[in-house]
């Protein structure tokens, strides 16, 4: 598929991201359109800019409303700020950390918590113990808000890139239309947790989903025995991870997650040099760490590399290809219990080893595969997140063997 505004692929692709949240409250077309079509080359700073003036603009909006008395006006705009606060700082994300990400980190968060409080059914706002701090997390209710009657709920873990509170644009909404109860939480490497905690990533993701499982369970309104666990783009790996070890879960999905880290990085690197790791030619691997340096310099090329040495808290390049053979599923398929639908889209290399995933796991499986028969295109279905949660929930009520509002 060719790039529908822009011409740089991670720039149009982050363009999409931003406008597919346009069903669930997050975006509006000609927003998203009008800000995309003034970013006339690939420069971060000029995506900064017009992204910010654009979350501002409804900002303003959503202040303008509420003055008003439009609680319906303020609450849009409000959402729709907050996704745009989030996309005005992608491209700031790194170390030292930029003290324009931090603020449109926290804007994101505090429209969001704003627009959300105007719900019928407000969130309530979580600090989730874990190991000696807190994580940040959202329980929204579905149905009327004064009935406790147990429902299956869907916890939402995040990837590299997103905050918690796109989680509610991204799966949340669509869980809430279905009589699912949602818990979206961040773990380490993510959103508040990495930027105002600096705690990194970990592999071990069973360990950070066993405290938010908890939490869940001790909830009158959560039926413990239809508890999903959700993940999605890195959060695809993060979720069958914890799947290996938490074994109160009735299903997994692991969305457009890669099965090894390891191999998913080293697939982008030249097989002339990634023949030399870990311990090869020290010349040839001189040249790819001068390589992968210079790739992080450019704004669009080099945004992944800075992103993940940030949030896994490692010093250069060959210290994340070192750290990344700890972020697998190999060898581990076989410790997932519950049913799993594993997603994947055609021409998405981050997941391109899903189909991998898939064969291995010892547990029931649905593999889902979306492409040009489905005219889904991108990283996480991310031009057809309806189409993806059609085929996910039709699986899951089969999973669960009734709807999710039964008692």
């Amino acid at each position: 598929m060719s790039n529908i505004v822009l011409d740089d692929d991670l720039f149009d692709a982050q363009f999409v991201r931003a406008l597919a949240y346009v069903r669930s409250g997050g975006a509006e077309l000609g927003e998203c359109l009008g800000t995309a079509r003034r970013i006339t080359k690939t420069d971060g700073e000029l995506w900064y800019r017009e992204w910010l003036a654009t979350a501002e603009r409804a900002e303003a909006a959503a202040h303008a409303a509420t003055t008003a008395g439009d609680r319906v006006g303020a609450r849009g705009a409000y959402l729709r700020a907050s996704n745009y606060f989030r996309t005005a700082g992608l491209f700031l994300m790194g170390k030292p950390v930029d003290e324009r990400f931090r603020d449109t980190s926290h804007r994101q968060t505090a429209a969001f918590r704003a627009g959300a409080a105007l719900f019928d059914s407000p969130p309530e706002i979580l600090a989730i113990p874990y190991e000696g701090t807190t994580l940040p997390g959202y329980f929204f209710r579905a149905g009327d808000p004064d009935d406790r009657t147990p429902r299956a709920t869907m916890m939402l873990t995040n990837g590299y890139d997103g905050t918690v509170e796109e989680l509610y644009f991204a799966n949340a909404a669509a869980a809430l239309e279905r009589g699912y109860h949602v818990l979206a939480f961040d773990g380490p490497g993510q959103g508040s947790v990495i930027l105002d905690q600096g705690i990194p990533f970990r592999p071990d993701w069973e360990n950070v989903v066993t405290p938010v499982v908890d939490v869940a369970v001790a909830r009158p309104e959560v039926d413990a025995d239809r508890l999903v666990l959700v993940g999605w783009s890195f959060g695809g790996y993060t979720a069958a991870r914890a799947a290996t070890g938490e074994h109160r879960l009735a299903a997994c999905v692991a969305d457009s997650g890669p099965y090894d880290l390891y191999d998913a990085t080293v697939s982008r690197i030249p097989g002339v040099l990634a023949h030399q790791l870990p311990d090869g030619n020290r010349l040839a691997l001189g040249v790819l760490e001068k390589a992968m340096e210079s790739t992080m310099r450019k704004p669009s090329a080099g945004w992944a590399l800075r992103r993940n040495l940030w949030v896994h808290d490692v010093a250069d390049p060959m210290a994340f290809i070192e750290l990344a053979r700890d972020y697998t599923m190999k060898g581990r398929e076989h410790l997932v219990r519950c049913p799993t639908f594993v997603a994947h889209t055609l021409g998405d290399d981050i997941s391109a080893d899903a189909p991998k995933l898939a064969a291995a796991l010892t547990c029931p499986v649905e593999y889902a595969e979306f492409g040009h028969d489905d005219d889904v295109t991108g990283h996480c279905e991310m031009t057809g997140r309806a189409v993806f949660h059609e085929r996910l929930f039709r699986w899951l009520d089969g999973v669960l063997g009734q709807h999710p509002e039964a008692p």
